[in-house]
């Protein structure tokens, strides 16, 4: 995993974490790596793995079971989803849309290339 600057780590990693689940890599009461795992896996250190997993935990996305470690909730998938689909909606087509009307490209001209890229993807 590559960090940038623009988040804190402990943010990327629980977005990292989460991926991993809508990615259905973890699924639902799924053991998610330790704390050391993941930060030897990472390279960073165990305290910032941890402000990540408690972040998880406050969004009800992991929970703790004492001396087990930490647990894929029950409907985290279905939560990220739609943290994530608000993030999208609020954030990233607002964005895209001023940089359509700033280089004046139209809703057809951004469908066609949109359909050309997802075509491509298959």
């Amino acid at each position: 995993m590559i960090f940038n600057n623009t988040q804190p780590i402990f943010i990327q990693i629980a977005d990292y974490v989460s991926e991993l689940i809508l990615r259905k890599e973890l699924q639902s009461d799924q053991q998610i790596p330790s704390v050391r795992e993941l930060a030897v896996k990472l390279e960073v250190n165990p305290n910032t793995v941890m402000r990540a997993f408690e972040r998880l935990q406050q969004n009800e996305v992991v929970y703790n079971k004492r001396g087990l470690g930490y647990f894929v909730s029950q409907d985290a998938y279905e939560k990220i989803l739609a943290q994530r689909k608000l993030k999208l909606f609020e954030d990233v087509l607002p964005a895209i849309y001023e940089e359509m009307a700033l280089l004046d490209i139209t809703d057809t001209e951004f469908l066609a290339h949109l359909k050309a890229y997802k075509k491509s993807m298959k």
